[in-house]
């Protein structure tokens, strides 16, 4: 018999696992689509200055609103808020990148144990 006749080869040029492998990665397609738009509805809130701005944002990070105490702007400090609006979307955007790695972890180590 020649060398590797009749053992279906995939593109890779390694034996191929047949639909198996196709399979799985359909469905870790599929589950990251459903996790992806999970993470769009999800929210988290960051607060700074003691409550004075809250900002919201999706697991997706999308801005969803910010909220700022009335009476921090009766002070009228500008640079105390805008480094309050900084400190509150930075804070914002970890928890948000927290929430999705918390999220899309298991379906990531489910892809690095198929190689890919």
């Amino acid at each position: 018999m020649a060398k590797g006749k009749g053992i279906p080869r995939g593109i890779s040029g390694l034996p191929s696992q047949g639909g198996s492998m196709m399979a799985q990665i359909k469905r870790l397609q599929e589950q990251m689509e459903a996790l992806q738009a999970q993470l769009a509805e999800e929210t988290v809130t960051a607060s700074v200055g003691g409550g004075a701005v809250k900002v919201t944002m999706t697991g997706a990070q999308v801005c969803r609103g910010i909220e700022i105490d009335p009476d921090l702007l009766k002070e009228a400090d500008v640079e105390m808020l805008q480094d309050l609006l900084v400190s509150g979307i930075n804070l914002a955007l970890e928890q948000s990148r927290k929430l999705a790695e918390e999220r899309l972890g298991p379906l990531s180590a489910a892809l690095g144990n198929l190689g890919l």
